[in-house]
């Protein structure tokens, strides 16, 4: 089963047969089986016809809205749950505040280590010195103090200082000039390596909340973000692990293989209510009546599609099953790991570290 994504400035989404044709003046025509799909994420202005939404629920074909900026707009789904007993356990352990902190500290060291990690290895590729090894040693304290914090809200913070120390060297893997990087921004992205990072973020927020779906979890209760109206916050709790592997590592690479080009992206001027990235908890929400930001134009929405796909299919090894396989199927054991320790029958949930 797959993910298929249809991006387009104008396109159509309709049925032929048993099948569906998506259709745009850019590519022609693309057919698509329901019966191999899993999930569509259609981003920009593309309408579907009545008989295409049909064979969508014939087929329970989860489908996600989304503009071309990466915001969501809305969801057909078709993931009802009737596990009502583990949704139970849920709701209890938002009140265990000796889990919720336990959990938080294990999924924040787990992305703290691959963001020091990735920072070793670029300072070794790139051959920094002493600016390197001064933020390195920071992130390694911050790591430290987090197995001492106190509460949640300790925990966030510390997450917040050691992505600082993290981006202030992930800057140096970028070799190409015209392409930016000052740091992270994302309310709205103010540069090119920025508008890549924000997507991809967007794109594991998205497997990872089908993935929760599927195993009957409710994804609006996490135990590290917290919870609010129409957040859900479990996804953002299990996407932290794959920041580092899935996103932070591929868009340095579709920079510095030449993948991506000045005509992948536009300047857009946006509005308040415009440039929501819901997704990044990695930087502050920025306020004011309009700001420009950088985006990805049609053309390298579907480049960075296309190579987070292959990435996803992409096999390391992965401990709990003592085999290498790809990243599709980490995320969902993953999932499936956290809801053993809902259920209790893990008592410790063991999150992806990337060793390098």
């Amino acid at each position: 089963m797959s993910v298929v994504y249809l991006t387009a400035d104008f396109g159509k989404l309709y049925k032929q047969q048993n099948y569906l044709i998506f259709e745009n003046e850019e590519k022609g025509k693309d057919k698509i089986f329901p019966h191999r799909t899993e999930q569509i994420v259609i981003a920009g202005n593309i309408n579907i016809t009545t008989s295409a939404l049909r064979l969508l629920m014939k087929h329970k074909i989860n489908t996600i809205f989304i503009n071309k900026n990466g915001k969501f707009n809305g969801k057909i789904s078709f993931d009802e749950t009737k596990n009502v007993f583990l949704r139970l356990r849920q709701y209890k352990l938002l009140e265990d505040e000796q889990f919720k902190l336990k959990f938080s500290k294990i999924i924040t060291t787990a992305k703290l280590k691959n963001q020091l990690n990735f920072m070793k290895k670029i300072k070794r590729e790139r051959k920094l010195k002493e600016n390197a090894l001064l933020q390195i040693a920071r992130l390694e304290e911050i790591i430290k103090k987090v197995e001492s914090a106190e509460n949640v809200d300790q925990v966030r913070g510390y997450e917040g200082i050691g992505a600082r120390y993290y981006f202030n060297i992930y800057k140096y893997g970028n070799i190409q000039d015209w392409a930016h990087f000052n740091g992270r921004t994302a309310h709205p992205p103010q540069d090119e390596v920025n508008a890549v990072l924000s997507f991809l973020y967007t794109l594991i927020y998205y497997r990872i909340d089908s993935a929760i779906s599927l195993e009957g979890l409710d994804p609006f209760v996490g135990f590290m973000h917290s919870i609010d109206y129409g957040k859900k916050t479990l996804a953002f709790d299990l996407m932290e692990e794959f920041r580092v592997p899935l996103a932070d590592t591929l868009t340095l690479s579709l920079f510095n293989l030449a993948i991506l080009d000045k005509e992948d992206f536009r300047e857009v001027e946006f509005s308040k209510d415009s440039y929501e990235f819901p997704l990044d908890t990695d930087t502050e929400q920025e306020t004011g009546a309009s700001k420009k930001g950088i985006l990805l134009t049609s053309a390298g929405l579907r480049k960075v599609i296309g190579y987070f796909e292959k990435k996803l299919k992409e096999q390391i090894f992965y401990e709990p099953l003592n085999d290498s396989v790809h990243y599709v199927k980490i995320i969902r054991e993953q999932v499936k790991q956290f809801k053993r320790v809902i259920n209790g029958e893990q008592s410790v949930y063991k999150p992806l570290i990337i060793r390098r």
